[in-house]
């Protein structure tokens, strides 16, 4: 029997019903959840509290897989098909690569699709117990004036740390002397022996040693001061506004994740940042939940590019490169 024009215009619809009916049962298996950083750091940290409100939403598990440096944990999460099943948690440092490293396995940002900012955590300018400084308009003159007789402390290239460092530097207008750790715990350790001078990280990670007066604070990145250290001005307020930056966390998918799918899993992320239970373990960690715009995949898509666009001039001055 020939075809009719009924069967001709049907064909494109049944070859399409499979893939539409996937979509509509997504998830229907667990989900693997790449957190890009070490166990038990601060992205690994965000990545659980996140898997397990997620989990929740989407009735389905959300396993987490930990695997630390800013490229491999990306470059696993590109490499996998692009169905919704494996995700990617990753900080700040996705933005700086794009100009950290100069041959990258994947683009940014045009691998990967953003279904939204996940938490914002302001960073601490700190320093050893007894720098002579009354604030942090000091603390700065002091950089100025001895630059590499001071050392300041990052967890590598790309970190956090790393990126505050090089504004902290920008805006005192002279270069300490950079010592690298294998992650900024060590590196508190050395600030509070007195080895190492400054530190600009987290105040999920310098809070307790702030609050025991075993570190000295001079500011915080955020826009308002933190509820957690009340006393700590802002860098705006301190005069230094070009200080401001957040280690903020965003959800990836693979780029040409089908766009119900990118939707789904970013309604669930977004559900997931009202539970209660999270904004408590965030609010613990001194960690902010996004506000609802910033939860968005348009939000996201549009944030990724600016912050590429931000840190790319402040790296190439800084001059130092990952490969």
């Amino acid at each position: 029997m020939r075809p009719t024009r009924r069967h001709l215009l049907a064909a494109p619809l049944l070859l399409a019903a499979p893939a539409l009916r996937a979509q509509e049962a997504f998830p229907s298996r667990p989900i693997t959840l790449i957190a890009a950083g070490a166990a038990g750091g601060p992205t690994d940290t965000i990545t659980r509290i996140v898997a397990e409100s997620m989990g929740r939403q989407l009735d389905q598990p959300v396993v987490v897989e930990s695997i630390g440096g800013s490229v491999v944990g990306p470059q696993r999460m590109v490499q996998a098909k692009p169905d919704g099943y494996t995700l990617l948690i990753n900080n700040i440092g996705m933005a700086a690569s794009a100009t950290l490293f100069r041959k990258l396995p994947y683009d940014v940002p045009g691998s990967f699709a953003p279904l939204g900012l996940v938490s914002d955590a302001a960073m601490t300018i700190v320093t050893r117990p007894g720098f002579p400084a009354e604030n942090l308009a000091g603390v700065m003159a002091d950089l100025k004036t001895r630059g590499d007789a001071l050392n300041m402390a990052t967890a590598g290239l790309g970190s956090a740390a790393n990126l505050c460092a090089l504004l902290v530097q920008q805006a005192a207008g002279n270069r300490a002397t950079i010592v690298v750790f294998r992650g900024t715990a060590p590196a508190i350790a050395e600030l509070m022996a007195g080895r190492i001078d400054l530190l600009c990280d987290q105040a999920t990670n310098t809070i307790p040693y702030i609050r025991d007066n075993r570190v000295q604070a001079w500011g915080v990145s955020s826009p308002q001061r933190l509820a957690g250290l009340p006393k700590v001005p802002t860098t705006a307020e301190a005069g230094f506004g070009g200080v401001a930056m957040s280690t903020w966390h965003g959800l990836y998918a693979p780029a040409g994740t089908p766009e119900p799918i990118q939707e789904k899993l970013s309604a669930a992320l977004q559900a997931a940042l009202r539970d209660e239970k999270l904004r408590q373990r965030y609010a613990e960690l001194l960690t902010d939940v996004p506000s609802p715009e910033r939860q968005t995949i348009a939000f996201h898509r549009r944030f990724l590019a600016e912050e590429v666009a931000r840190w790319r001039p402040i790296i190439q001055a800084a001059g130092a490169y990952a490969d």
